[in-house]
């Protein structure tokens, strides 16, 4: 296998891309519906974009340390690496929800960026400690210790079992763990909040899986049609449990990793089978440099749109102005919305390209 695979870097600048274009609509008024969250059970293509991410940083961490364990590397030096890594990361997404007025008695505790380093730095320690069989009994204690305390842990007041937003259990430890430390949307639960973060360790625990495959000593094509038959079953197994414990992203539900999951190796096996395989290469430069820095990108994408959105223009912000000046009066208000994300995504690429130029990249 080579070092560095580019369908990796291809499927990562993929995720980022879609991920840019999804949280930053001209107008959260006028989006297209595969462009936004389901409401809460189901799922949309815009569902799948963070737990891809997810998923990936699994299959990063199956390759990169499997190879330094080959060579001998140190099993304590490799998990305090990982843990300053991991804390970097959760600093950065501390930045991001404290920036610009960093009132620290009601910023966001948890969110994106945080959820990656918590899922990291636990699935590097399982993978530190345990082979293949332990992995996937980790993940299926993940999966199935979830669904027993979402079913089975009691909610003061309404029992157990629940599902829906004000009753399950989840919601209810966030809001005596979090407070007011919470997503701006709801005040009360966070969709990256303290229950619902194990089974998205869940979903980076099939990652590694994604890399154990990847680093078979088997022919591509053999590597390729295990990821889509893996995949696949992963699809029908989340449909399945679907039927006791909906899919839903908001909750990070057992049968939502499992799709998630499926639809991961399903894709990321037919974008390796076209590029590593049949030696696709055409028009993928700007996804390679996306996904050489997608922290990166990430954290430039979130706090300039922060930025636009805090700087006053008149009787707006200087984001709502741009949009109204600049898109608004060229389509439809959904055409227009989505002309100005794709704007945006460009400007993104260009910041990509610049660091990318310069040799900078943020691998935290």
């Amino acid at each position: 296998m080579p070092q560095r695979l580019l369908s990796l870097d291809v499927f990562r600048g993929l995720i980022i891309a879609f991920m840019v274009i999804v949280n930053t609509a001209g107008t959260g008024d006028a989006v297209y519906p595969p462009l936004q969250h389901a409401d809460w059970h189901g799922w949309t293509p815009t569902d799948a974009v963070f737990p891809s991410f997810v998923w990936i940083v699994g299959v990063a961490i199956s390759l990169s340390l499997g190879r330094k364990l080959e060579a001998g590397a140190d099993r304590g030096k490799l998990f305090a690496i990982a843990a300053k890594r991991a804390a970097i990361l959760f600093a950065l997404g501390l930045l991001v929800y404290a920036y610009p007025k960093f009132d620290f008695d009601t910023f966001r505790v948890l969110g994106v960026l945080q959820r990656i380093a918590i899922c990291y730095l636990v699935t590097v320690g399982i993978f530190l400690l345990t082979g293949l069989r332990g992995q996937i009994a980790a993940a299926a204690a993940c999966l199935l210790g979830y669904a027993l305390i979402m079913f089975y842990a009691p909610v003061p007041g309404h029992g157990s079992g629940h599902l829906d937003v004000e009753r399950n259990f989840a919601h209810y430890i966030d809001r005596i763990v979090l407070g007011v430390h919470n997503y701006a949307d709801t005040k009360t639960w966070d969709p990256e909040g303290v229950v619902s973060t194990l089974p998205a360790i869940g979903t980076c625990l099939l990652g590694l899986l994604g890399g154990h495959l990847l680093a078979w000593r088997r022919d591509l094509a053999v590597r390729t049609t295990w990821m889509l038959i893996l995949g696949n079953v992963l699809i029908a197994a989340g449909f399945i449990w679907h039927a006791w414990f909906p899919i839903n992203k908001h909750l990070w539900t057992s049968s939502f990793v499992l799709l998630m999951a499926g639809l991961d190796f399903v894709l990321f096996g037919a974008i390796l089978w076209l590029i590593d395989g049949a030696g696709y290469r055409r028009g993928l430069a700007p996804l390679v440099i996306l996904g050489k820095n997608a922290i990166a990108v990430y954290m430039a994408s979130e706090l300039i749109d922060i930025t636009l959105h805090a700087i006053p223009m008149g009787a707006t912000s200087a984001r709502v102005w741009l949009y109204e000046t600049l898109f608004a009066p060229l389509a439809s208000p959904m055409n227009a919305s989505l002309l100005y994300a794709l704007s945006y995504m460009l400007l993104m690429l260009a910041i990509a390209y610049g660091l990318h130029r310069k040799g900078w990249f943020l691998r935290a």
